[in-house]
């Protein structure tokens, strides 16, 4: 599989695309590329991330929200009302802006940015795309006693305790885990696709009242909140209610839950390009039956500076089982 970027029926660009497609007990079902390939899993791990909150306790101390759960996951698009969400979970375990460790920069979205920029709105930390993470951090922190400062430092209690979880989840072992550090500052996990692919699909075979039953529900019952208006992992979502997870990475990374099917999926596209990403996680659903995928991402146009629609990016080939 491979997605292409084609200018006057030429193709110009060539994006390699490497997928994993695991039922929860492990098994490789399908594949492209190389399902073995090790990236960073960078935010596809936010709901194994925000699975302590739940395990630990966390979440029941504070009365912690479904809608507050699934932004703990999620890749925000910095909307007020996810804004203000973030603020609420903030409050609900003493922590205010002034302790997250994310650092601000501009919406994921760009009706949103554009809104920003026009209003002279003030982006600070709570704006984040991962706010709602780190304000989960800061409530794990909160529940054990643990200090707030620091919390996105490897040597950190909270950094340990999830990498203790995605260790979990992906059965492979921490000393094999490749850390760094990821975009927002905390920790991130270089792990092989074909693990990242089997940690979803067991995210989706646990029963519902286990705390990832919960993770899992938060996620669903809010697809606005993972993502946000106009955003793939939103879209896709809406697309199927109820029947699938989507998640975005950083460069190039996405990874999902079939939920009725037990199937995780985990892609990377080599060169990091976020569209074709996209464009490549709504092909491999609509292969494995989450028919139709979204318009939107069917195909995405190419349109020079004067709005004249020029070629296309699109997805070329499917998955080998």
């Amino acid at each position: 599989m491979r997605v292409e970027q084609l200018r006057g029926g030429w193709v110009e660009t060539v994006h390699e695309v490497h997928v994993a497609v695991v039922d929860s007990a492990g098994a490789l079902v399908a594949r492209t590329g190389d399902p073995e390939l090790v990236t960073f899993w960078r935010s596809a791990a936010k709901p194994f991330q925000a699975l302590p909150l739940v395990e630990d306790g966390a979440a029941e101390r504070f009365g912690l929200t479904s809608e507050e759960l699934a932004l703990a996951c999620a890749s925000h698009s910095s909307e007020p009302g996810q804004v203000a969400r973030v603020r609420e979970l903030l409050g609900k375990t003493g922590c205010s802006e002034r302790d997250l460790l994310c650092g601000p920069h501009p919406p994921l979205s760009e009706r949103v940015a554009h809104d920003y920029q026009t209003r002279g709105v003030r982006l600070t930390a709570v704006y984040s795309n991962c706010s709602g993470k780190h304000a989960g951090m800061l409530a794990l922190a909160r529940h054990h006693g643990w200090p707030t400062e620091f919390y996105t430092r490897l040597e950190h209690p909270v950094q340990q305790r999830c990498l203790a979880e995605v260790s979990r989840w992906t059965d492979v072992p921490v000393a094999e885990i490749k850390t760094a550090v990821d975009g927002c500052g905390v920790v991130c996990y270089g792990l092989p696709l074909k693990s990242m692919a089997m940690a979803y699909a067991k995210l989706g075979s646990r029963e519902p009242g286990a705390g990832s039953g919960r993770v899992v529900d938060a996620m669903l019952r809010h697809p606005d909140l993972i993502a946000g208006e106009g955003r793939p992992c939103t879209e896709m979502m809406r697309a199927h209610p109820g029947r699938v997870i989507a998640k975005v990475g950083a460069e190039g990374v996405y990874c999902a839950l079939l939920k009725q099917e037990k199937l995780g999926v985990a892609l990377k596209v080599t060169d990091g390009h976020a569209i074709a990403s996209a464009l490549a996680m709504a092909a491999v659903l609509e292969t494995l039956g989450l028919r139709p995928r979204p318009a939107s991402l069917t195909g995405r146009p190419n349109v020079n500076t004067r709005g004249e629609t020029v070629g296309e990016l699109r997805v070329n080939g499917g998955l080998e089982q």
